[in-house]
């Protein structure tokens, strides 16, 4: 049984991309490492959700992020006001809103794109399995 997910995603800065992520969706810094084995990183989460974010830089090999339109981590917020109060951190974060490549994600939500082109989808609506 899976009891926690870890997102892992090369950035080209470490620091920003972790401020970023903490003022836009209220994460907090669990851990960090600086040139282990070449690598500088940062790891957020919120606690209780069963996942966190990591976030690296190769400093002799860096990995430019190449993500694409549909590469999106969606978020699920129900009610109106904590919807509209987390899509106004994601903008006052650094994040930019910008169109969905799927139409559906525009139905009930926002898409916003970080500094290195990562998307993630605020929803305005309670996830359902199946």
């Amino acid at each position: 049984m899976i009891q926690s997910v870890r997102i892992a995603r090369p950035v080209s800065d470490v620091d920003r991309a972790a401020a970023m992520y903490m003022r836009g969706l209220g994460l907090t810094e669990v851990g960090r490492f600086e040139n282990h084995d070449g690598f500088d990183g940062v790891m957020l989460e919120k606690a209780g959700l069963g996942f966190h974010f990591e976030f690296t830089h190769c400093r002799t090999n860096p990995i430019s992020p190449s993500p694409t339109p549909e590469d999106l981590i969606v978020f699920y917020v129900p009610s109106a006001e904590p919807w509209r109060a987390r899509c106004a951190a994601m903008l006052s974060a650094g994040f930019q809103e910008v169109d969905s490549f799927n139409p559906y994600w525009k139905q009930r939500g926002h898409t916003f794109e970080d500094s290195d082109g990562y998307r993630v989808v605020i929803e305005r609506a309670s996830w359902k399995a199946g």
